[in-house]
């Protein structure tokens, strides 16, 4: 198994630590002294999620936060010490082994996690405390800075995890689940969380036995559910699922989770947009011609195709990573940083979408190819794929908001496996400078003259700006250059991985990069009428080989909006 990259980064905007134990300062560092009750000891300041943005009735007690529970669980207890049990429900699957239990032993490292915290992984496996612990193990990296603590956190946090087998809608197992948090919770207030890391058929079994056992009762702290997606296949199963939820849960208990959104890159696209004089006036149709979002990986489905194909690119990448990206792009400015606030502007942005049809979406599938001597297998070569599987494994959209920021600008989305590379990136392309001056020095192809903002996601983030620029010399030829922020260069802290920022959110109430439910059904609304037609037509998706740049039929669709894929470029470069 392939070591696991953990991410570490100190966020000094938000709250320096979660308890005292971190540092010889003084107890209550977060806190000036005349904000310190002398009984209580409780900091009355407002306390700061990860992205540092205001947590609505949150303070520190003994140097651990106490936010006010959302849904189940009434108000927070006045007095006493916390703790938070994370349950990992699925802690036998790879997304639990490579993501959950990594970012959760990175945020420990970084004294991220309250003082008094235990982790649960609960599955049907039989297994024991130690076997877990093993697991866990296996993934995790010392890696941060070579520090030479690294290994003694490392045997702190396996300490603290442990292991309850149970069937997943059988009320027994988490009635027991229920019985060992409680003794570890013993003298204590306590707060739950579950992340459902297991297909989304039996999310309700969860839930609903969940729910009944080992739910903290009210008054007594909160409880939260992190679900994984996808949600559901389209807009109907969405819809049940969430009625289903429901049934068990608040929507404040539900924690829907797109990891995306926790990216470093998409965290700061609002940061980039709203703090900056030079780009705020320019987010429009006035000066912008396209906008496009590109995610592209260089391996198949290797492993997971029977997955894959109950799905396929467009829910398993456009209908939400993507599309969540394109709603943070273009959503007007909030009233405020409050989750509830940005939440608002996204779903107005997701209900003025157009409905997607059939001529503005490409498909494709890829085939076999050999390439350098080495053969790579076509997507229905899995032997979990059926031979005569239509599912795409890429596509292309032309997506359209009428609305009077963005009306008429094309938003271009493209997503693809096998492809010659891996990258998620924004680009924004400019209209032409009216009248231009250097036309002539420019030459015929005027696109190359455009301006072109680009976030990159990832791998190696970065922010680069193309201009026009005079090649130094005694004539006058003109050139297109990069202004370039590259993180690595810029920032030598390492960039958390998104799994982190969003479990911290998820135990701090911190809402904001997480899904709400009428956000939810407004992106389902404009992908499922197409997402219908592609099955019930089953549309031949056309083929590509492996470790191509896609199907031709993308530069098409670009073509038909007088637009060019800005990741094709002559030099190969970025």
């Amino acid at each position: 198994m392939a070591a696991i990259d953990l991410r570490f980064h100190l966020h000094p905007a938000a709250f320096s630590s979660v308890h005292p134990s971190n540092s010889s300062a003084k107890p209550h560092r977060h806190c000036p002294p005349q904000r310190v009750h002398a009984a209580g000891r409780r900091c009355l300041l407002r306390a700061k999620s990860s992205n540092g943005h205001p947590q609505i009735g949150a303070s520190f007690s003994d140097g651990v936060l106490d936010a006010k529970p959302s849904g189940a669980g009434g108000p927070a207890p006045e007095q006493g010490e916390h703790t938070v049990s994370i349950t990992v429900v699925g802690a036998s699957g790879d997304l639990a082994k490579k993501k959950i239990f990594p970012a959760l032993f990175a945020l420990f490292y970084e004294d991220w996690l309250p003082e008094h915290f235990t982790i649960f992984g609960y599955a049907r496996s039989k297994m024991s405390d130690e076997e877990l612990r093993n697991i866990i193990s296996m993934t995790l990296t010392c890696r941060i800075d070579q520090r030479a603590n690294c290994s003694e956190k490392m045997d702190k946090f396996l300490k603290r995890c442990f292991y309850q087998s149970g069937q997943y809608n059988s009320e027994e197992g988490f009635h027991e689940l229920d019985r060992k948090l409680t003794e570890k919770e013993a003298g204590k207030l306590p707060n739950r969380l579950f992340y459902l890391s297991i297909p989304p058929n039996i999310f309700v079994d969860v839930v609903r036995s969940a729910s009944r056992t080992a739910s903290l009762p009210s008054g007594s702290g909160w409880t939260r559910f992190i679900v994984e997606k996808p949600f559901g296949r389209d807009s109907e199963s969405s819809g049940e699922l969430t009625r289903s939820l429901k049934m068990y849960l608040e929507e404040e208990q539900i924690f829907r989770i797109d990891h995306y959104l926790g990216k470093e890159l998409v965290e700061n696209l609002s940061v980039l947009r709203f703090s900056n004089l030079v780009f705020q006036p320019l987010w429009s149709r006035d000066y912008i011609r396209n906008v496009q979002l590109i995610f592209s990986e260089d391996f198949g489905t290797e492993g997971r195709g029977g997955y894959f194909d109950n799905y396929g690119i467009i829910r398993d990448i456009m209908q939400n990573h993507l599309l969540q990206i394109l709603a943070l792009f273009a959503m007007e400015t909030p009233v405020s940083l409050a989750a509830e606030d940005i939440r608002n502007e996204k779903v107005k942005v997701l209900r003025s979408m157009r409905k997607l049809k059939l001529e503005d979406v490409v498909v494709g599938q890829y085939k076999g190819h050999t390439r350098g001597g080495k053969s790579f297998p076509a997507y229905v070569d899995d032997p979990t794929v059926p031979n005569d599987s239509v599912t795409p494994t890429f596509a292309a959209a032309a997506l359209f908001i009428d609305n009077a920021r963005w009306d008429g600008v094309p938003f271009l989305m493209k997503a693809g496996k096998a492809l010659h590379t891996r990258r998620a990136e924004i680009r924004v392309q400019f209209r032409r400078v009216p009248g231009n001056l250097y036309r002539g020095n420019v030459g015929t192809d005027l696109d190359m003259a455009t301006n072109e903002l680009v976030l990159r996601v990832q791998p190696d983030e970065a922010i680069y700006l193309k201009i026009n620029n005079k090649v130094p010399g005694l004539g006058m030829r003109l050139d297109s250059s990069n202004l370039n922020l590259f993180y690595s260069e810029r920032y030598q802290r390492e960039i958390p991985d998104a799994y982190e920022r969003l479990l911290l959110d998820a135990m701090e109430g911190e809402r904001r990069l997480f899904i709400r439910s009428d956000e939810l059904d407004a992106a389902w609304a404009i992908f499922t009428p197409v997402l219908r037609e592609l099955e019930e037509k089953r549309v031949a998706p056309e083929l590509y080989p492996y470790g191509s740049r896609g199907p031709v039929g993308a530069h098409y669709l670009a073509a038909n909006y007088n637009v060019r894929w800005g990741d094709i470029s002559s030099d190969g470069s970025f």
